[in-house]
């Protein structure tokens, strides 16, 4: 018999199965999914058996396969296509993929006795939900009868809890669990972060039991995650909640992935090949024939770009009754009268407007104010010129800080502290802060609302949750901590710095992060108000004050497709040095049918500490209808190089997620 292994060599021109000979006593052990060591190249690897055979077609003698690690199968059928799909989509190696897919070996874990795993006991179905929605009962008894459904849930942002302490999506993808559940098959959920995984998993839990649920997470411990992978295999445990990695859990007769807030950083894998658990999850559903459920606040391009060709349908609420169920949203500025009872209020950092939105909210409970940054002062400009502040050592810039023996100067690039600092242009050494972090922005309201507690909440300093009592929580993007029973206001501080970020989902990024803090504040019936302080006029705001992110997202894939971005177009990026990137263009030859950008230098912060040479970036992008074959030849390029060992590490990334 012949063994085929997936050695685990993340080598482009080694991508590929290599048959080895089975001795009869390892005969008994071998079987597809298990864990192999072999010899390649004169040294020990690692590998999976992909396929046992009769026969090979290599006619020389085949080496044996050193040594079976584990009987046990770690890899089932579906999930190999889906390692070799994704693979192939993000022009990777199965080495790389299977990476991600499989959590380590824990052999105590894996020799103990197996506990057998509970079966979810199914009490009773939450209302609201998807049931609040005018396809989404259509969309859940379609899961009933195993439909494979794709639909994107386009989330009402307002702040609703129940006696499982459920908000609107949480409450949605527990109905439809519960109604694949009901039809014997098995559900996939996947969250960004380790927050929202806890509130799925305690609210589900109280329905369907926590001992139903296998979490797949990298906040486990090694123990912990192979014990729940191997109920997973094993086919006990039918419904599994966790972040990237539970994308690609290997569960049996899997029936619906549901995954919230496809948006969120946190879902693009910071690992070659770095795929996208949205576009995982998408692969994986058309080739299991299972459903999809996709949720958010907001809506992204990809989202917009599958809606429009009619492979998904959302389910939603028209803009007008979203306006109703949450907080009534002004932005300052937004009308000539608004501009004759406060003239200033387009200059001011904090305008009427939003200080009367603030003393307003903290008679009925807390106050949520979000600024963009954290820190105390994290840019800096002369005061005089408006030179924006750099070191000048590395010419990366300089922010401002307070420490234990008062303000200093140092350089966010280099760390250099800067004690004597002049302006290059014109020699100035007076200083101003075009942009306020978290820390300055919760003392200037300590002084301007005294007697009233202020927490921050940033960076590695997030709060858990706040209570009901009035306060003001100053929180970054992301950071915001729910309250109880929700803010009775909120206040959206430096709303153009958000746009401003030089990254193309910049727009996209600021409706979305704002729409989740709308979440958190009570519906406008309740009292609830949010205040944006930025320019009124721009897409994004006004998106925000209409509730209307599916037609901001259509905008923003007409803007793309004229421009020629993703997800309008196949995108792909190759970073490395300047000789690298000129031998992957011969390579790819003038017949690749790509459009090529660049190479451009890429700015020093961008290059990886120790680099000795700078980092450049070649850019190529397809029509979609002829993006798999240029990823294939991208591809191609790379082994080729590999096999040739040609000098200079590239890294290719396929419809990366920051441009």
């Amino acid at each position: 018999m012949i063994a085929r292994v997936a050695v685990d060599i993340p080598l482009p021109h080694l991508d590929r199965l290599f048959d080895y000979s089975i001795t009869e006593a390892q005969a008994a052990d071998v079987k597809p999914g298990v864990r192999v060591r072999v010899r390649f190249a004169g040294k020990l690897r690692d590998g999976y058996v992909i396929d046992v055979a009769e026969h090979s077609e290599i006619t020389t003698k085949l080496s044996p396969l050193s040594r079976v690690i584990s009987a046990t199968s770690v890899l089932t059928e579906p999930q190999r296509r889906l390692i070799r799909t994704v693979a192939d989509h993000y022009a990777g190696t199965f080495a790389d993929v299977v990476r991600l897919a499989v959590p380590p070996r824990h052999a105590a874990t894996e020799n103990a006795d197996q506990v057998s795993w509970p079966k979810p006991i199914i009490e009773q179905q939450p209302t609201g939900g998807l049931l609040a929605y005018p396809d989404g009962e259509a969309f859940l008894d379609g899961l009933a009868k195993s439909q494979p459904l794709r639909a994107y849930w386009q989330v009402t942002p307002r702040f609703a809890r129940d006696r499982w302490g459920l908000d609107d999506w949480s409450r949605g993808f527990m109905q439809a669990t519960i109604q694949v559940l009901r039809a014997g098959r098995s559900v996939i959920i996947v969250v960004p972060d380790h927050r929202d995984l806890v509130k799925m998993r305690d609210a589900l839990g109280t329905v369907i039991g926590l001992g139903a649920i296998a979490e797949l997470h990298s906040d486990l411990g090694t123990a912990a995650r192979y014990r729940n992978y191997l109920a997973i295999i094993r086919g006990e445990a039918r419904v599994v909640i966790g972040t990237r990695p539970a994308s690609y859990a290997p569960v049996a007769d899997l029936g619906l992935i549901c995954l919230w807030d496809d948006g969120d950083d946190l879902h693009a894998d910071p690992h070659a090949p770095y795929p996208h658990a949205r576009d995982v999850v998408a692969l994986r559903a058309g080739s299991e024939q299972s459903a999809l459920l996709f949720a958010g606040h907001g809506r992204t391009a990809e989202i917009a770009a599958w809606a429009e060709r009619g492979w998904l349908r959302p389910i939603e609420l028209v803009p007008s009754r979203m306006r109703k169920a949450s907080a009534a949203v002004r932005a300052t500025a937004d009308s000539d009268f608004a501009v004759e009872r406060d003239p200033q209020g387009s200059r001011t950092r904090l305008p009427k407007l939003a200080f009367e939105t603030i003393r307003t909210g903290l008679t009925s409970g807390p106050v949520l104010i979000q600024v963009p940054r954290a820190g105390y002062l994290p840019t800096l400009a002369c005061q005089r010129c408006r030179t924006r502040v750099h070191c000048p050592t590395c010419h990366g810039p300089v922010r401002l800080l307070r420490s234990a023996v008062g303000r200093r100067l140092d350089c966010t690039w280099c760390g250099r502290i800067i004690t004597d600092w002049r302006c290059e242009v014109c020699g100035s050494g007076e200083l101003r802060a075009p942009v306020i972090g978290s820390e300055r922005t919760a003392e200037e309201l300590g002084r301007a609302f005294p007697g009233i507690l202020v927490r921050e909440s940033s960076g590695d300093r997030v709060i858990e949750e706040v209570g009901e009592q009035p306060a003001l929580v100053v929180a970054t993007p992301g950071a915001e901590p729910p309250a109880a029973h929700g803010y009775a206001a909120a206040v959206f501080l430096d709303a153009e710095r958000l746009l401003e970020r030089p990254d193309l989902r910049a727009a996209e990024e600021g409706l979305r992060r704002w729409l989740n803090a709308v979440a958190l504040v009570r519906p406008g019936s309740q009292g609830g108000t949010v205040c944006v302080v930025g320019p009124a006029q721009v897409r994004p705001v006004q998106a925000l004050v209409r509730m209307d992110p599916a037609r901001h997202a259509e905008f923003e894939l007409a803007d793309r497709a004229e421009a020629g971005y993703p997800p309008a177009i196949r995108f792909i990026t190759a970073t490395g040095p300047a000789a690298a990137l000129a031998e992957l263009i011969d390579l790819l030859g003038a017949d690749s049918g790509a459009d090529l950008l660049g190479p451009v230098e890429l700015a020093p912060q961008l290059t990886a500490i120790g680099q000795e040479e700078p980092l450049w970036q070649l850019s190529l992008r397809a029509p979609f209808a002829s993006g798999a074959e240029l990823v294939a030849k991208v591809k191609a390029a790379m082994a080729v190089r590999s096999a040739r060992k040609m000098a200079g590490a590239i890294r290719v990334r396929v419809d990366p997620t920051q441009l």
